[in-house]
């Protein structure tokens, strides 16, 4: 799942941090789709200790690392291109797991031997820590503001720890959108077509599926992946603001709402319908994918990302991308989508040459295809630039058209499991994988979710 910040952290139910600053997220949009965002911080800002930066690339030899994690292969494509176009720069990308990754973030920046650019999809307290370059002074020198404002408000913190204000202090290497792979061989067999309209029809879809001895939706709980539908169904079910305003940390803001108790109560349903495998709680995110390109499941929750991979495994045509429906026809479209966040350390040896770097992939027409083709998902920037070319048909081009119907709705979300640095290992993983089993009842997952996440900031 290499391109949201979900991913597998044991299944036991981790201490919150003994200290953290409130750290919320904002939601990101796709390039060329406008949400409203936030004002740009300072443009004075010095991002480093001379408080100087440069536009330019340098002629001298130089190597870039960076740190990523695995099984995100965009970074190695990106700097083979850069590298043909500047052959006086090279880079070396190291990788780790993603829960070594985040676990190592902070020793990682604050080292000797820090990275140019890490994969950091959590901010937490790098920026009070001052750990991060502001690359504020970049945002104004390569004309960052004609991005889309609402794209880079989740990388904005404030000297209050509050994210999607003050300055910035990530950058994406492409914009993610979530929704449902539908196995098309299933769905002619069943005479389904097209996307289903309500959450109702979809109910229908798995019900058919399931009379005819089909597993409605493959699903794994065992990293937490099954988050993706959990969310899906909140994201319909009340207004998309309140689940916003949690994530942002506002005062008086709450999980525990009608949205989430029904989201939760629906999805609890579906497993005791028998619409997800009997072992989900065994099933990883790898499996998962894997399990649907096999031809196990109808349906399966899951993100852009994967668009690629599963026209690749499967063949182009027998499977399609849709979005989650809303709950009322005709409702507006609501999803989660996120940057894939990289940062540069306080401590980068060549912060200048990186952000013309990060610029370079925004900007540069066949770094902007690499990452649709590598990613499946947006380049992101300035919208007023020609979309790359994607196949007529593809996995990816239905994603990139159903960003925009969801961008057009005003409707994307972060993930809700990004809210804090502890939440979706410590609550939203061990917690569903209770409630899917009939050890959790809706309400006390509701309720147990809000006490981690009041534990967490109060910590």
């Amino acid at each position: 799942m290499a391109h949201t910040s979900i991913r597998p952290a044991g299944n036991r139910r981790a201490a919150p941090p003994a200290r953290r600053r409130p750290a919320v997220t904002a939601a990101a949009v796709l390039s060329g789709l406008v949400l409203a965002g936030c004002a740009p911080g300072s443009p004075e800002a010095s991002p480093t200790a001379s408080g100087k930066v440069s536009l330019k690339l340098p002629s001298d030899k130089i190597t870039i690392k960076i740190q990523d994690e695995a099984g995100f292969p965009v970074t190695d494509d990106l700097a083979d291109e850069f590298t043909k176009q500047h052959p006086n720069v090279t880079f070396k990308v190291v990788r780790d797991s993603f829960a070594n990754l985040t676990a190592n973030a902070p020793r990682l920046l604050a080292s000797a031997d820090a990275p140019d650019l890490i994969r950091l999809p959590t901010i937490g307290d790098t920026v009070k820590d001052g750990l991060l370059t502001n690359l504020d002074p970049y945002f104004k020198g390569y004309g960052w503001d004609k991005f889309s404002a609402g794209q880079l408000a989740a990388s904005r913190m404030s000297a209050e720890g509050v994210r999607g204000e003050g300055p910035l202090y990530q950058m994406g290497l492409g914009y993610s959108v979530t929704g449902i792979y539908v196995n098309q061989k299933y769905a002619k067999q069943l005479g389904l077509s097209g996307a289903p309209s309500t959450i109702a029809e979809l109910e229908r879809w798995m019900a058919r599926a399931k009379a005819a001895k089909i597993l409605p939706v493959q699903i794994g709980m065992q990293d937490g992946v099954g988050t993706f539908a959990l969310q899906a169904l909140i994201n319909q079910y009340g207004d998309k603001a309140d689940l916003v305003d949690w994530m942002f940390n506002k005062p008086g803001a709450t999980f525990d709402t009608a949205a989430s108790l029904k989201g939760a109560t629906t999805f609890k349903k579906w497993a005791d319908a028998g619409y997800f495998p009997s072992d989900v709680n065994a099933i990883n995110y790898t499996t998962m994918v894997s399990n649907f390109h096999a031809g196990k499941g109808l349906l399966m929750f899951d993100g852009n990302w994967d668009a690629a991979k599963t026209d690749k495994a499967m063949g182009q045509g027998a499977a399609r991308f849709v979005l989650a429906p809303p709950a009322a026809a005709d409702g507006p479209y609501v999803a989660m989508g996120a940057a894939n966040s990289f940062a540069i350390p306080a401590k980068a040896k060549h912060a200048d040459a990186t952000a013309f770097f990060l610029n370079w992939i925004h900007t540069d027409p066949k770094a902007r295809q690499i990452v649709v083709d590598v990613t499946g998902a947006s380049p992101g920037g300035d919208p007023s630039k020609a979309l790359p070319k994607v196949k007529d048909g593809s996995l990816t081009a239905q994603a990139l058209a159903a960003s925009a119907k969801v961008a057009s709705d005003d409707g994307f979300v972060d993930f809700m499991a990004n809210t804090t640095a502890g939440i979706y290992a410590g609550a939203f993983q061990p917690d569903e994988q209770k409630l899917l089993t009939r050890r959790m009842e809706p309400k006390a997952f509701v309720t147990a979710i809000q006490e981690y996440y009041a534990k967490e900031l109060a910590g």
